[in-house]
This record gives C-alpha cells, sequence and structure tokens, in this order.
C-alpha cells in the first residue's frame, strides 16, 4: 500500500525547501504527500525577506482536518515559527498521530537567516523533541537546541548527539555538514543502535533545502522500515539530489536540490 505522508512546515516560492521541497521527495520515493501551512515565507535561492505564521488555531484545524479523513502513514515537521505553533502542533499531533514522527527543527535557512521567533527554540525542545521517533538537526541547530556553541570536530559531534538523545526522542540524527573535509559525516543514535554515515561531499552551490530534503526522504521511508535502513536510503538519496543539482538552472544564489533526478530523462 502507498503510504500517505505529511508535511507541517513553511512555504518557499521557489520550489526548493519547505512543503514544497517535502512533496518532491515524498513523491519521488513513492509516497502520497500531503502539507499543513505553518508559515507564508517570502524567499529566494539568495535569502529570506520575511515570513508571515499562520494563526495557530486554522493550524491546527489544517491537521485535524487531515486525520480526521486521510490515513497518515508518517508526519515530518519543519518550519515551526513560534511557541503557540508549537503548542498547537504538539497537541494535535499527541491525540491523532499513530504513526512516526520526523522533526526537523528548522531554525535558519541556508542563507543565514533565521526562520523562528525567539520564544520558540524551548518550545520545539520540550514540546515536539519528545514526540519524534527521529529529530534531525545540524550543527547551528543542535547548539541552539541544547544551549551551546555549535560543535568543530567529531569528538564534539558524539558529545552533542548524546546530550540531544537526552532531549527525549527516539532516534537523533545529527547532520555533520558543517565541518570541513571531503566527507559529510552524520551520526545515528537510539535504541541502543550507533551509527556513523559518511558520504562524499558534493562540489555544488546547490544546497538549498538538503535538509528538508532528508527530513522528508526519512518521513518518506519510515512506513515499512528500521530508522537505520530509512536513515541509510535517505542520505543516498539526498546525496544523488545534490549530485544532479547542476542540472537545474533555478535562482542566482543557492538553487535547490533535483528531486526528480532518478525520474527525469
Amino acid at each position: 500500500m502507498i503510504a500517505n505522508v505529511l508535511s507541517i512546515a513553511g512555504t518557499d516560492p521557489t520550489g526548493g525547501a519547505g512543503i514544497h521541497a517535502d512533496l518532491k521527495t515524498f513523491s519521488a520515493l513513492g509516497a502520497y504527500g500531503m502539507a499543513v501551512t505553518t508559515a507564508v515565507v517570502a524567499q529566494n535561492t539568495c535569502g529570506v525577506r520575511g515570513f508571515v505564521v499562520l494563526d495557530p488555531a486554522f493550524v491546527g484545524e489544517q491537521i485535524d482536518a487531515v486525520f480526521e479523513d486521510v490515513r497518515v502513514d508518517a508526519v515530518k515537521i519543519g518550519m515551526v515559527a513560534n511557541a503557540a505553533l508549537a503548542e498547537v502542533i504538539a497537541g494535535r499531533l499527541q491525540r491523532h498521530a499513530r504513526c512516526p514522527i520526523v522533526l526537523d527543527p528548522v531554525m535558519v535557512a541556508k542563507s543565514g537567516d533565521r526562520l523562528l521567533l525567539p520564544d520558540a527554540v524551548a518550545a520545539i525542545r520540550e514540546r515536539l523533541v519528545p514526540l519524534a521517533t527521529v529529530i534531525t538537526p545540524n550543527l547551528p541547530e543542535a547548539a541552539l537546541l541544547l544551549g551551546r556553541t555549535a560543535a568543530q570536530t567529531i569528538d564534539e559531534m558524539q558529545a552533542t548527539l548524546a546530550a540531544l538523545q537526552e532531549l527525549g526522542a527516539d532516534w537523533v540524527l545529527l547532520k555533520g555538514g558543517h565541518l570541513p573535509g571531503p566527507q559529510s559525516i552524520d551520526l545515528l543514535q537510539g535504541a541502543g543502535h550507533s551509527e556513523r554515515l559518511d558520504a562524499g561531499r558534493i562540489a555544488t552551490r546547490s544546497l538549498h533545502g538538503s535538509g528538508c530534503t532528508l527530513a522528508a526522504a526519512v518521513a518518506a521511508l519510515l512506513p515499512g522500515n528500521e530508522v537505520p535502513a530509512a536513515v541509510r536510503q535517505a542520505k543516498a538519496y539526498l546525496t544523488a539530489a545534490l549530485a544532479a543539482a547542476d542540472q537545474l538552472a533555478v535562482g542566482r544564489g543557492q538553487g535547490p536540490l533535483h528531486h526528480f533526478h532518478a525520474l527525469w530523462r
């Protein structure tokens, strides 16, 4: 049976990140994609100009509408711009969700622009992280969640990973793409299992939406797979989408990935 996967996230008018990237990823990996919008973002490949957060009660109505009608096999949470949204999303998922939840704690866009208000970090840490099957922070996001400086080495990543595990998620996928070197190294830990995932770093400027895409891929692959297998397949998909990204010509800044690299010939 084809999995139904729900994204709860913000928009991207240029189609490379947020719910737009999530829906492309779900489709590319054979899942039926759905989306609840949390914020409307004015951004492009060069940066974020601003965002408007939707009324939390209306976001809750969107979530209710999906779950009351459709079997949901996995949920991916992206941009949660403020504490009120985090509260509503957590409450609705506690009420409705009986499926894996992947939380990508989106806090800063690839351009460096912040995508959340100051009150959101604590709410994400305290309300959403404990509900998650997998969280997928990068090093700056992990630092914000933990209130510490970002890891600069693999040893510091290991210490960060252990601290993140204590926040309550079942699994933590800590993304090490901000570290220098020829390899992009991620660390996965949960359920007594630890794993290092290495991939060769792709020489491209088209990194827009890579975090959204990886988390969405994990969510699309979790129905029918154990977490380590889903994460490995998701990283392989992301690596291939990055390797093919320069086939696209979208924008003057950090372009999007090629989500349909295996389908468009």
